[in-house]
């Protein structure tokens, strides 16, 4: 290997490395307090606990290898795929999305997450605004939340009548069979969490300034909500759990162990295969003799003060 070629490897590894980093900082952000707490521990759980994040980024990594297969399948085979992620505050989807499309083109694979309805979607259709965001051929979408809205945080809430409530259960298998029948595949998770898990997540959100912007008056409200909540999602498991788009339940109290399950699962359920690339070459740069590259004024440069 000659000066050139090891310099161009050298940078091809730092590159992979903050590709890795990029997760790590992820993680920082989980588990802020892991080091700070280590003192308390014995050498062998600390040494345990070590041992769990080598075997969880190990795996971590492995499944986003697979979930680029997966878009690259998708994207040649033109399949439609729709991914719906429900829970409790703090069951911890946003976070298992983050590690789904970390590593893939928001062209392919992209998040919808829709904010509460303005003057105007309320008088539409109530799957109307949903609609808008469903995939074309070659796409997925991720649903942060969809349209199950209205069984839970609108129900407990009051946000929507009785009439409507209703209507939803009348309306939302037939609209998901529909969709099935268009050729788009429905996966439908719920991230289950414990009363005391959620409670120590809310605990974390307040202390922790970084995290505050994640609690917001509904939140708050859905805490002491709890048992509410509890009945409308096993009323909603129970009347949309249908054969064209069953629902999958997490167990999300270890966000690691759940994240790790539900991207397994994921894959688990795309009959996804390996799509054979031409070899690709880089072209030689072109350089013209008559060009002469014009040099950027200093205070242009913002200041490096790293």
């Amino acid at each position: 290997m000659n000066l050139n070629e090891h310099i161009v490897m050298e940078r091809i590894k730092d590159d992979l490395l903050d590709s890795y980093d990029e997760e790590l900082e992820l993680e920082f952000d989980d588990h802020f307090g892991d080091g700070l707490a280590a003192g308390d521990r014995d050498a062998r759980a600390l040494e345990e606990r070590r041992l769990a994040r080598r075997v969880y980024f190990k795996e971590l990594f492995r499944l986003q290898t697979e979930l680029v297969k997966l878009q690259d399948w998708v994207a040649d085979s033109g399949h439609k795929v729709v991914v719906i992620f429900e829970g409790r505050d703090a069951a911890g989807k946003g976070g298992v999305i983050k590690r789904i499309t970390q590593r893939l083109n928001p062209r392919i694979c992209r998040i919808a997450a829709l904010p509460a309805p303005n003057e105007r979607e309320r008088t539409q259709w109530y799957f109307q605004r949903y609609v808008s965001h469903l995939p074309a051929a070659g796409e997925i979408v991720l649903f942060d939340r969809s349209w199950y809205n209205r069984a839970g945080v609108e129900r407990v809430m009051g946000f929507c009548s009785d009439d409507e409530y209703h209507e939803f259960f009348q309306t939302v298998p037939d609209f998901e069979r529909m969709l099935t029948r268009s050729g788009i595949q429905v996966i439908k998770y719920w991230f289950s969490i414990s009363d005391d898990e959620q409670y120590s997540r809310f605990l974390s959100r307040v202390h922790d300034p970084l995290k505050q912007w994640k609690l917001s008056p509904m939140d708050l409200e859905s805490r002491r909500r709890w048992e509410q909540y509890t009945k409308a999602k096993e009323i909603m498991l129970a009347r949309t759990h249908i054969d064209e788009a069953p629902w999958w339940v997490v167990e999300a109290v270890n966000k690691k162990k759940a994240r790790l399950n539900c991207i397994s699962h994921l894959l688990s359920q795309i009959p996804y295969q390996d799509v054979s690339r031409p070899l690709i070459e880089l072209p030689a740069r072109e350089n013209n003799a008559d060009y002469i590259r014009q040099p950027v004024p200093k205070d242009m440069f913002i200041p490096e003060l790293f």
